[in-house]
């Protein structure tokens, strides 16, 4: 049988197709960017033919790269930001409109209505999620009553709902030649639609939402075989694994006890605590999760605080401001200055994520005075994300009663020394960064894995993973504490910007 595994990471700004071997380590890379779609303030779209487009693009060049063959390929799976939302016609496989992006908040009026009627913490308990612009339940009711013919469609049928997950698997499947309708268990409950405790559709919840059951795709195991790809060069192929990104940076970083977290640093952070087979109710503002479900097994949760702007105002100061050229240059530039200069930016583009979930929240830079440049505001953006991982860690240690030994990390900003130094002095714990840095799409590797035999068992994951460096905190306390008090105040000039 083959050793090798294939990945499709389709994040936010990228897909990916990656190849590993049974330790773990990438055999063969290919990466392509899509358009960030801006039609007005606070819309974020993308294009799904695009996508899927860029799919077929990555998979060939890393196939080609590497020589490597279906043959090679003992399955594949597939990873993929989350909440964004997608409506299909499944006759002609075309998509009704642009993918809402998880960061739009075109649905901020929505999520207030819906809040007035029974709390923003009105489906907490079936859902783990608050009211919010973030999740797919009301993206999808934006489309349906927004996209002309979309709710009669959706009602016969004929259009198909998904996350990015449900897109690239219906198409890789065969399409409208029968393609598997289909979402992983993490990513359905990112929707918003599905019960915590049954893993099923909550009738109460379609009902709420205004959701057509007659679209939604079926809710399947993170790790099983759900087809085989229909055409190209990974023809017959199974695909075996699906998991939402987080979730799989999670399986990635092998924390299947409960009490391991991890975090990812990319366009947003990402900061889960697996708790075991019980969901947490959170009290301090963090999402309740599904962690994974391989095969049969009882599926885990996890305690989740999610940031909604971190790598994405790198992006912004390169693309917007033209502060740079490329996102690496951030790192010599912030560190030609000894600090911030008293400058702190509050990135709240879309609003502020957990803890706060503050939808009239807007960005800030506070703080300027005559003395501040250029360098003192790059720092600033870097330390914006230490200070809002800090911000979650406080909720996740509230809620679990669990207090952080040390962090392991992941996603792009890891390559960032300054930003993990200064990530692990405002947290006063040790940053750990793995030898392989990609840990999401290695999360849906093994998931496949496991699905076909390459694994085992969690135990040999574990056995492949090992650490590549370690910052330890040097900060003193006052000045710790110093900047965190800062930085709250900062995020409070940011509330209520939007009327």
């Amino acid at each position: 049988m083959s050793q090798y595994i294939g990945a499709i990471d389709q994040g936010t700004t990228s897909t990916r197709f990656i190849v590993f071997d049974r330790s773990g380590s990438v055999v063969s890379l290919a990466q392509k960017e899509h358009r960030q779609i801006y039609p007005q303030p606070g819309w974020v779209e993308h294009d799904p033919m695009e996508i899927i487009g860029n799919t077929h693009e990555v998979i060939n060049a890393a196939l080609a790269s590497s020589g490597l063959r279906a043959a090679d390929i003992a399955a594949i799976g597939i990873t993929n930001q989350r909440e964004t939302t997608l409506l299909w016609d499944k006759a002609t496989g075309k998509p009704l409109c642009n993918a809402l992006v998880w960061m739009d908040t075109r649905t901020a009026q929505l999520a207030g209505s819906f809040a007035r009627d029974g709390g923003q913490d009105r489906f907490r308990a079936a859902t783990g999620l608050p009211v919010t612009t973030y999740f797919s339940s009301l993206k999808l009711r934006w489309i349906l009553e927004n996209v002309p013919g979309a709710l009669q469609m959706a009602q016969s049928g004929r259009a198909l709902f998904g996350t990015v997950d449900s897109w690239l698997s219906w198409n890789l499947t065969g399409g409208t030649e029968g393609g598997e309708h289909i979402i992983d268990v993490t990513n359905a409950s990112r929707t918003q639609l599905m019960n915590l405790a049954t893993c099923q559709w909550d009738e109460d919840l379609l009902e709420a939402f205004g959701i057509p059951r007659a679209c939604l795709p079926r809710i399947v195991s993170s790790a099983q075989v759900y087809g085989q790809i229909a055409a190209g060069p990974l023809k017959d192929v199974r695909i075996a694994g699906i998991l939402g990104d987080q979730q799989a940076a999670l399986v990635g970083q092998t924390c299947f006890a409960a009490g391991e977290a991890k975090n990812t640093y990319g366009t947003g952070c990402f900061l889960l605590l697996n708790t075991g087979t019980v969901p947490v109710q959170s009290k301090a503002g963090l999402l309740t999760t599904l962690a994974y479900r391989f095969g049969d097994q009882s599926p885990h949760y996890a305690l989740e605080g999610a940031i909604a702007i971190t790598g994405a105002l790198v992006q912004w100061l390169r693309d917007n401001l033209k502060m740079f050229d490329a996102a690496p240059q951030i790192e010599a530039l912030a560190s030609s200055v000894e600090d911030n200069g008293d400058v702190y930016i509050v990135p709240a583009f879309s609003g502020l994520y957990a803890p706060y979930w503050r939808d009239d929240a807007r960005g800030v830079i506070a703080g300027l005075t005559r003395y501040a440049n250029r360098a003192h505001i790059a720092r600033a953006a870097l330390e914006s994300t230490a200070y809002q991982v800090r911000d979650v860690v406080e909720a996740m240690q509230s809620d679990s009663g669990i207090a952080l030994s040390s962090l392991k990390t992941d996603g792009g900003m890891v390559a960032n020394g300054l930003l993990m130094q200064f990530q692990a002095d405002i947290l006063n714990a040790p940053v750990i960064r793995p030898k392989v840095a990609e840990t999401t799409a290695l999360g849906a590797a093994y998931a496949a894995g496991l699905a076909v035999g390459v694994w085992r068992s969690t135990d040999e994951l574990r056995a492949n993973w090992a650490v590549d460096r370690t910052w330890t905190p040097i900060m003193s306390e006052t000045q710790r504490e110093r900047y965190y008090r800062n930085w709250k105040k900062a995020v409070t000039r940011s509330f209520g910007w939007v009327e």
